[in-house]
């Protein structure tokens, strides 16, 4: 199940230069991962300060 960014995003980016698939990108209000990009390694959810990305 790919992961998700949840509304607690402070758009800093920290997800985005881990991810090893390049999934992760800014959207209009905070980052979004494309789902069928995704291999739910859990790099994102690992460095980010708020716990934004969860599994969806």
């Amino acid at each position: 199940m790919a992961y998700v960014i949840n509304d607690s995003c402070i758009s800093c980016g920290a997800c985005a230069s881990e991810c090893p698939v390049s999934a992760i990108n800014q959207g209009d209000a905070q980052y979004e991962i494309n789902d069928s990009s995704c291999i739910d390694c859990g790099n994102c959810a690992n460095v980010c300060p708020v716990g934004a990305p969860v599994q969806g």
